[in-house]
């Protein structure tokens, strides 16, 4: 599998992360939308379900890829506190991406990479994914999708960006 976009997504997203962490003053989301550490919680909890799923796979191990637990504003605010705030979430998001590329790159097979995983996609109560998804459309859906939208949230969290 080419990690060549996932990892240019991650790397993308964690700039956009250091640009808004930079804001003065601190950028303030509109009502309803999460601020710069909520997306970044998120984000992180995303690449670690990423991870154990992934990780099952190679073990032979039966998974399931559900995101709803990464929609919770408690959870969010746990992982926040654990990380250690912006910098820990970013540094958390950092390592996710290269342990993503290391795993799904040169690890996985192609008949992992095609295994079917039961998966539920959740954005904003609305449910976007309820059927299987193999494991690559996953890894692959990070890279395509969930990095570049979450890049595109954090900037427009920035007036230069939200007007535009």
């Amino acid at each position: 599998m080419d990690t060549t976009p996932l990892r240019d997504a991650y790397r993308t997203l964690l700039e956009a992360a250091a640009t808004v962490a930079k804001a003065d003053p601190a950028p303030t989301p509109p009502a309803g939308e999460w601020d710069a550490d909520q997306i970044l919680a998120h984000v992180a909890i995303v690449g670690a379900a990423t991870i154990s799923t992934l990780s099952a796979v190679a073990s032979g191990i039966p998974t399931t890829y559900d995101n709803r637990v990464s929609q919770d504003v408690w959870t969010l605010a746990y992982v926040t506190e654990a990380a250690g705030g912006s910098e820990g979430l970013s540094e958390r998001i950092r390592t996710q991406g290269e342990a993503l590329c290391s795993l799904a790159g040169p690890v996985l097979s192609e008949t992992e990479s095609a295994t079917l995983i039961p998966a539920r996609l959740v954005s904003k109560d609305l449910i976007l994914v309820d059927q299987p998804l193999t494991l690559g459309d996953i890894v692959n859906g990070l890279a395509e999708s969930e990095l570049p939208g979450h890049t595109a949230q954090l900037l427009a969290l920035l007036p230069e960006y939200a007007a535009a």
